[in-house]
């Protein structure tokens, strides 16, 4: 499994309406084809800055299936108001703890 990791910036006085906005487009990421996990995390020092966290079973699973999806463009329409700048995504793989 690899993670998408998303930087998001937002106005930390939105923070609530932002929060409302992702919960309801969690099922969007949830039927995608390959989707394994969803975290939404906030800064305590930058409250104006989140990580989305969503695990796939491969990079394509998020960067070809997913982000050609009808479910992307409703994403990018719910939460794309609120980004103050286009977001910074990685992929990472978990190394330790080791996987059984």
């Amino acid at each position: 499994m690899i993670f998408e990791i998303a930087q998001i910036e937002i106005d930390q006085q939105r923070g609530a309406a932002f929060e409302a906005v992702v919960a309801e487009a969690e099922p969007l990421f949830r039927a995608a084809k390959g989707f394994r996990s969803f975290e939404l995390t906030r800064s305590i020092e930058h409250p104006g800055r989140y990580r989305l966290t969503i695990g796939w079973v491969s990079v394509e699973a998020h960067t070809v299936d997913f982000r050609g999806s009808a479910d992307f463009e409703r994403w990018r329409s719910l939460a794309g108001p609120f980004f103050l700048e286009a977001p910074i995504v990685e992929h990472v793989r978990q190394i330790l703890p080791q996987q059984a």
